[in-house]
């Protein structure tokens, strides 16, 4: 059997995109394992929201497979600190991932500009 030079170049390129396929998919989550991370945001949430310290109303928690992923505003380089230190002490958590944001200005948005001119 003749096998062409475009069939030989072919199976190390199909072989290639298959392994990349395998490794980018991950099986979905059982129902049992959502109830889990939903379980472990709320908890993170209210222990976020117990601070006397920091007002952390404006950071969003999503956890997945117990990674911790903080995003949102805050207002303050050592709040950030605190938050991850919280979060990183609730049961089930067994990763932080900081994606908030300093908000320099104290508030969301930064100063107005309106007017014309």
């Amino acid at each position: 059997m003749k096998v062409s030079q475009h069939s030989r170049a072919a199976v190390p390129l199909l072989a290639s995109l298959a392994l990349i396929g395998a490794c980018a998919t991950s099986p979905p989550k059982s129902a049992a394992q959502s109830q889990q991370d939903e379980a472990t945001a709320q908890q993170a949430y209210a222990a976020l929201n117990a601070d006397p310290t920091y007002f952390f109303r404006h950071v969003d928690v999503r956890v997945d497979d117990g990674v911790a992923r903080l995003g949102g505003y805050i207002w303050s380089a050592d709040a950030i600190y605190r938050a991850k230190e919280i979060v990183a002490g609730v049961p089930g958590v067994t990763r932080v991932v900081n994606a908030m944001e300093l908000e320099r200005e104290g508030s969301q948005g930064g100063a107005s500009h309106e007017g014309g001119g």
